[in-house]
């Protein structure tokens, strides 16, 4: 209560100390709607602020650009309670135990769900909130539950008193905020509606007795949770508020790095599929990259190659490219013309880089940037002034080889027709030292990994390896491998294809992160990177496309990486050695 209505005794409190603000995590209250007003329950944004947040409540508005716009300025999401979904948005005709539904929130809480999963902004779904999660993201909805239930959930007692348990599965996010708190939990209940079936993205991690599911979480390391009782007035519902505002200023914290750092990933496939006519300023689900994911991810730049797959004995290149073009080089110049097509339809938006100085000047005008490599030096058909041909189209590397024996030198899947590099290999990466063109040795065999590191004057990459002592692959590095490549001043990009990070079993942003930590510890940190290799099977749970390449940031920032060390990850270390090649050029 005030004790003053003297405004400038209020004010003299504000300015008696600074910093004015201490950045706390903003945290969106998704509002209810009943006659004609936007209203909330004190307990959400009371208890945002006791958690150490500053609570805004979004009005329910379907405008996109409105939403948008929220988003970029939240650092958490909650999603509040209130009365039920239409089922037509499920496909369901409505029961006729449906209750009151409200036709204002639907869609627009749906929309912003949506867009912040897509963002990984931390939520926490509360009541009406966890079925929105699981109506906006895959999974289903029971109308009512009456039928099943045998605890009574549509409770009349005051909203502070626990009305019943839920039991909480070991190891789950719940299960560490209550970690020191008797079980089972005991919780209100005002619902009739429940979430019937969580959907892949999420797992069911409380139940009440009765089996109705009280508590969902991610099943794709996102912080995303959602309860079906109201924290907000209880007294043991601190702690949820607690770990949204926590997860909200991670989020926070690595947002403020990517706007100070370049992100550059440093090997992508995508231009594979540019020819089948693809949206470049769309979402496209077809491809993992494109502007959208790489604005909700706060991805800067990406290297896109032009594949050549290797053919096999007794095939044509022909028989294995969608288009019918008269060799390899003709092939990867019509990607190259598919990426400058796209890149001159949105320019705006995004340009083509040649050097790291193009890449920093690209992030200040607020443009994305596309660098252009190839992937298999079959592009050259056999011909070394083909290298000035793409050292004026812009090209930053080649990699070597692919999977298969090249002119160039043997492929870590090859048949060793050369015992290591070829002398038309040695020739190759002499002229392309000479132009100012990186070395890549990703899918070289290790004979010819050695060879050119003996033959280059310039220091190599391998734009997409992981680490063989971690994933017996012949594809990833040994750590002597790491070890020569390090000495000459190269570096290593850690890849996420699946199969180069874990033998069995499914690989997820964990494993990645232990193949760069290996690499860092044979190597040093100064040798290391990220080649996702999206959209050439590139992609695991976790950091499944571009936009959840903020949750690598996040990874790097809790592990505590300094802001410098993350800028040499996130592709400083690559642009050294580019900027060392491109200067040495003859």
């Amino acid at each position: 209560m005030n004790d003053t209505f003297d405004l400038k005794h209020y004010l003299d409190a504000v300015y008696t100390r600074f910093p004015e603000a201490d950045h706390r995590p903003v945290i969106g209250i998704t509002g209810n709607y009943d006659d004609l007003t936007c209203k909330l329950s004190q307990g959400y944004y009371k208890s945002v602020v006791a958690a150490g947040g500053v609570p805004v409540i979004i009005p329910p508005i379907a405008d996109a650009d409105t939403i948008v716009n929220t988003l970029s300025r939240i650092d958490g999401l909650i999603l509040s309670g209130g009365g039920d979904y239409n089922p037509l948005w499920t496909g369901e005709e409505p029961s006729v135990k449906l209750g009151g539904i409200n036709k204002e929130r639907d869609l627009p809480e749906l929309l912003i769900t949506r867009l912040a999963y897509n963002r990984q902004i931390p939520m926490l779904g509360i009541c009406r909130g966890i079925q929105t999660l699981a109506i906006a993201l895959g999974g289903e909805v029971a109308q009512d539950i009456s039928d099943q239930a045998t605890v009574k959930h549509s409770q009349d007692a005051d909203r502070s008193e626990p009305t019943h348990s839920v039991r909480i599965e070991r190891d789950s996010i719940l299960d560490h905020i209550y970690a020191s708190y008797p079980r089972p939990l005991h919780v209100n209940s005002f619902h009739h509606q429940a979430v019937k079936a969580p959907g892949d993205k999420f797992r069911v991690v409380a139940k009440a007795t009765d089996g109705i599911i009280e508590s969902i979480e991610s099943t794709e390391f996102k912080s995303i949770l959602g309860v079906q009782w109201h924290p907000e007035c209880l007294e043991t519902g601190l702690p949820l508020f607690q770990w949204l505002v926590a997860e909200a200023a991670a989020y926070r914290q690595a947002h403020q790095t990517h706007d100070r750092i370049l992100t550059l990933d440093t090997h992508c496939d995508t231009p594979m599929f540019f020819p089948q006519g693809i949206h470049f300023d769309h979402r496209d689900p077809k491809i993992l990259v494109d502007l959208h994911k790489m604005t909700e991810g706060r991805q800067d730049a990406t290297i896109m190659v032009a594949y050549l797959p290797q053919p096999k004995a007794g095939e044509k290149f022909s028989d294995n490219v969608s288009f019918d073009v008269s060799g390899p080089k003709a092939y990867a110049d019509l990607i190259f013309d598919k990426i400058e097509t796209i890149v001159s339809e949105n320019k705006d938006y995004i340009a083509i880089a040649r050097t790291p100085n193009d890449l920093w000047m690209h992030k200040h005008q607020g443009l994305k940037s596309i660098m252009l490599g190839i992937e298999n030096g079959l592009a050259l058909e056999g011909k070394l002034e083909n290298l000035q041909h793409f050292a004026n189209r812009g090209v930053v590397y080649i990699t070597l080889c692919h999977n298969g024996d090249n002119d160039i030198c043997d492929s870590a899947r090859g048949s060793n027709t050369h015992n290591g590099v070829s002398d038309f290999g040695e020739q190759v990466i002499r002229e392309m030292n000479r132009l100012g063109i990186v070395v890549d040795l990703s899918h070289g065999g290790e004979k010819s990994f050695y060879d050119a590191l003996d033959i280059s004057a310039q220091p190599i990459v391998c734009s997409h390896s992981s680490s063989r002592a971690l994933c017996d692959h012949p594809r990833n590095l040994t750590d002597d491998q790491m070890r020569a490549l390090a000495a000459k001043g190269g570096v290593a990009q850690t890849t996420i294809y699946h199969g180069f990070l874990k033998a069995d079993g499914e690989a997820t942003i964990l494993d990645v992160m232990a193949h760069l930590d290996h690499a860092i510890d044979v190597m040093g940190i100064d040798h290391v990177g990220l080649g996702t290799d999206f959209d050439g099977d590139g992609g695991v749970r976790g950091l499944a496309d571009s936009s959840e390449l903020i949750n690598f940031t996040r990874q790097l920032l809790a592990r505590r990486y300094s802001e410098q060390d993350i800028q040499k990850i996130w592709g400083g270390n690559f642009m050294r050695v580019m900027a060392h090649v491109q200067n040495s050029k003859k």
